[in-house]
This record gives C-alpha cells, sequence and structure tokens, in this order.
C-alpha cells in the first residue's frame, strides 16, 4: 500500500545535521545515507571507506549502507573520507528523499527500453509514497520538476549514445523510450538549442555526467 505522507517515510536513520547525532532501530546496526552512490563501483569504493574506519558492512545498495557502528562512531571524520571520494553523508530527511529519486532515475533510464511502467507509477512504488509528494519534495529541493530532471538525463543520454557512434538515431529513440527518432530530435532541441545534427558536428561534445546532473 503506498503511504500517504511524508512523515510516514520509512527511515532507519535519521541524522540531525548540525549536531551529527543519530539514534538507531536496533543494537550496533546504523544505515547511512550517501549522495553520488550510483553505480557498482560506487558500493566497492564506500565498502572500503567503511572498512578503513573500521566499520563492518552488513549490507550496501545504491545510496545507504548498513554498517555495525557503536557509539564512538565519528560521523564527521567518516565524511571527511567520503567526500575526499566524491560521496558525502546525508543528513536531512528531504535530501535523503531526493537523492533515492534522483537514483531510481537513474534505474528507470538504464531499464527504460523494457519498463511496462509509468515513471510516476514506479517512484511511488519503489518508495512506498505517493507520487504527488514524491514531486513537491523533489522540486521544492532542485527547483525543478521530476519530469524535467528526467528529461534532461534523457537528453544526456541521448548525446553519450550519438558520441559513441555505434547506434542509429532509430535504434536510440527505440532504446530510450521515444515514439520515433522525429520524437527525439524535437526534444533534442528544444533542452539544447541544437539539431541532433549540429550536435554530431561539434568539435568539443557539452555533456554531463548523468550522476552529477543538476
Amino acid at each position: 500500500m503506498i503511504k500517504q505522507n511524508g512523515s510516514q517515510l520509512a527511515s532507519v536513520l535519521f541524522l540531525r545535521c548540525s549536531r551529527l547525532t543519530f539514534s538507531l532501530n536496533m543494537p550496533n546496526h546504523l544505515t547511512i545515507y550517501i549522495k553520488n552512490m550510483v553505480c557498482p563501483r560506487c558500493k566497492t569504493v564506500v565498502a572500503s571507506i567503511m572498512e578503513a574506519n573500521q566499520l563492518q558492512v552488513v549490507d550496501i545498495q545504491l545510496g545507504e549502507v548498513e554498517v555495525l557502528a557503536d557509539e564512538n562512531l565519528h560521523l564527521e571524520a567518516l565524511n571527511v573520507n567520503l567526500k575526499s571520494q566524491g560521496f558525502e553523508i546525508i543528513f536531512d530527511r528531504e535530501h535523503q528523499l531526493v537523492d533515492h529519486i534522483k537514483t531510481l532515475l537513474l534505474d528507470y533510464l538504464a531499464k527504460i527500453e523494457f519498463m511496462h511502467v509509468k515513471l510516476s507509477d514506479y517512484l511511488a512504488a519503489k518508495m512506498e509514497l505517493n507520487y504527488p509528494y514524491l514531486s513537491k519534495v523533489f522540486s521544492k529541493n532542485e527547483h525543478e520538476t521530476i519530469e524535467r530532471y528526467f528529461i534532461l538525463l534523457k537528453v544526456e543520454k541521448i548525446k553519450e549514445l550519438i558520441s559513441y557512434n555505434q547506434l542509429s538515431m532509430s535504434e536510440i529513440a527505440y532504446q530510450l523510450g521515444y515514439s520515433s527518432p522525429q520524437a527525439l530530435s524535437s526534444q533534442f532541441k528544444s533542452i539544447t538549442g541544437k539539431t541532433v545534427s549540429e550536435f554530431k558536428e561539434m568539435a568539443h561534445k557539452n555533456r554531463s555526467s548523468l550522476d552529477n546532473l543538476h
């Protein structure tokens, strides 16, 4: 059943940024939410950072890691180590939510060719929260709608696939869920201001990392 508001968001850990304190839902188990964990390699790097800080990893997923910890855990020092590798502890619950949405958007994009569910339904089911609430929190924190952000992700993916020069525009359109190459080209130009042909002719193609899109 989809929960109806943000106060019902299940959270093993609530970290208060100002005091860097934490509470545990069961002895010695701590879930830490981490920004910029968007790929399998990220999980490997984060796991090694945890081990270097004498933290035993119980489970690790994109965007979060569960560890065995005690009262001597220094989150400040751990966060410094994470930041040195491009990651960061997320202390605020709304930012945890937004980061999780971004991770799910990347996952949806990677599987879009095989998806038979709307993006809004996918997010609501995965996060067990209603979509209007997710949309409101995302827009509040990112100053961008989820739909617009996802379009930007798709356009960056188009740029990436064009740069590889391995697929036709028809194949790219099909892979990314467009109804036709013309629909892809129209959206591409509306976002970038350039046609696909103009982008192909650029010597230095202006691209952004999918995991660092703002």
